[in-house]
C-alpha cells in the first residue's frame, strides 16, 4: 500500500485462537491494555510505547496484533501509527478491553 491508510486489514479474518495467542505475551498485553484506557482512542506510534525489546521484536509484536485484528496499523512511510480496534474487539470479545486494563492496574504496570 503507497500512502497513510490501514496497513493490512484483519478484523474479523482471524480465529478466537490467534487473539488469544497474540495476547499471550505481556508485551503485546501492555500495548493493548494501554490503548484501551485511552477513551479517545488516538492514534499512536509505535515507539510512543516504553517497551523493553529492540525495535526488530516491536515490529514483530505490533504485526501480531495487527494479524490478531487488535489493531490497525498505519503506514506513513517513515513510520507508522497505530489504532486499537475497539468496535471490533467489543464486538467479538465483549468485556475483553476491561479484563486487560484491570491487569495492568492489578500489576501496576
Amino acid at each position: 500500500m503507497t500512502g497513510p491508510g490501514p496497513a493490512g486489514d484483519d478484523a474479523g479474518n482471524t480465529d478466537l485462537g490467534t487473539v488469544f495467542r497474540a495476547l499471550t505475551d505481556e508485551h503485546r498485553r501492555t500495548v493493548i491494555a494501554e490503548l484501551a484506557a485511552d477513551g479517545s482512542d488516538r492514534e499512536r506510534t509505535c515507539n510512543s510505547f516504553d517497551l523493553p525489546v529492540s525495535k526488530q521484536t516491536q515490529t514483530h509484536h505490533f504485526r501480531v496484533l495487527r494479524e490478531a485484528g487488535l489493531i490497525h496499523e498505519i503506514n506513513y512511510g517513515n513510520r507508522k501509527g497505530i489504532r486499537l480496534r475497539r468496535t471490533e474487539i467489543d464486538r467479538r470479545l465483549p468485556g475483553l478491553l476491561d479484563l486487560l486494563i484491570a491487569e495492568r492496574r492489578d500489576t501496576g504496570s
